[in-house]
């Protein structure tokens, strides 16, 4: 599949339910049952939404509803087809549309893109090395704990490799080196978004765009901030992503989800992550923040604070917001037009 696409994303608690059943099992049951391209699920390790509720993995008390993250990718009909059957099992969330572009598409040379790739367990370290040799700025290895792949149900299951569970890889770099690093990868199901590199390594290279609260017609428009960065960088003595999520829930931000990855670099740093007889550890670690763009832009100082010396920070724009908490819905899934 290629051409024009929309990547749902659904965030929600790791305990939710339908009935009886979880609300992850029916979500992706759901993606199946439309035969969308591509899905995966990712299991979060700190966070919080509307509620304002934390959790965490760091505590045994907060770590047994963890947020869970639910990304699907197809064409517009086949997302738009799917929504109402989403929104009508969410109780209490938020979810998010993105515009896309399936590969093969064109990129331009210099203009900043971000690619996501979704692979199998036992593909990405080859796949990183080929993106941190092609010169991206970062790169990270998110794993599935569910997810499909050309349309086929990939389950994790215990005592399992689970190599055919899919793995999202988020990548960002300018449009020659992505395009220059996808012609070797070939046939990987990808698809590429645009983006602004916002910081890099500590340095402030572009603040987020500027804006409108809504287009012509009054639909919203929303933003996010990504953060990437290793699990050992650090920032006021806390580990960075642990002291974004507390100064940013301080601070009453909507929401911001860390995802621990297997594998990844930022920077000219090498490629790094999970191996086996190490004591100590740095994996890749990945924050979101979606909000207004007038909220953004307080977030973004919190940010620029806590990456005073590391990590890689994106800025891009969501062009359909819809929240759930406590019965109150904010925002649409009308796509927006800056």
């Amino acid at each position: 599949m290629t051409g024009g696409a929309l990547k749902l994303t659904v965030h929600f608690g790791e305990s939710d339910r339908i009935g009886n059943h979880l609300l992850s099992d029916a979500l992706l049951d759901t993606f199946a049952e439309h035969g969308l391209h591509a899905a995966v699920l990712l299991r979060a390790v700190e966070g919080f939404g509307l509620e304002q509720t934390l959790r965490t993995d760091r505590f045994l008390s907060l770590s047994e509803d963890l947020p869970l993250i639910a990304v699907a990718v197809d064409g517009p009909e086949r997302i738009e087809r799917v929504l109402p059957h989403v929104t009508e099992l969410l109780d209490g969330g938020l979810v998010t549309l993105e515009r896309a572009i399936l590969l093969p598409a064109p990129t331009e040379p210099h203009e900043e893109a971000k690619v996501t790739l979704f692979v199998g367990r036992l593909d990405f370290m080859g796949v990183v090395d080929v993106l941190h040799r092609h010169g991206l700025a970062g790169a990270t290895v998110l794993p599935g704990v569910d997810g499909m792949a050309q349309g086929q149900r990939r389950r994790a299951r215990f005592f399992s490799r689970n190599q055919d569970v899919p793995a999202l890889i988020e990548s960002v770099g300018t449009g020659d080196a992505v395009a220059a690093a996808l012609r070797e990868l070939g046939e990987h199901a990808a698809m590429i978004e645009r983006v602004r590199v916002c910081k890099r390594d500590g340095a402030m290279l572009a603040e987020p765009l500027a804006v409108p609260a809504e287009d012509e017609s009054g639909l919203g428009i929303w933003q996010k901030l990504t953060v990437y960065a290793g699990e050992q960088a650090r920032h006021a003595g806390s580990p960075l992503h642990v002291e974004l999520i507390r100064r940013l829930r301080r601070a009453g931000a909507s929401g911001a989800t860390s995802v621990r990855g297997l594998w990844g670099f930022s920077g000219d740093h090498p490629p790094h992550g999970d191996r086996l007889f190490r004591v100590r550890r740095d994996v890749p670690v990945v924050t979101t923040i979606v909000d207004s763009p007038e909220a953004i832009r307080r977030w973004f100082r919190i940010v620029d604070e806590c990456t005073d010396e590391h990590g890689l920070v994106t800025s891009e724009l969501v062009p359909a917001f819809h929240a759930v908490a406590q019965g109150t819905r904010i925002g649409g899934l009308r796509l927006s037009r800056p």
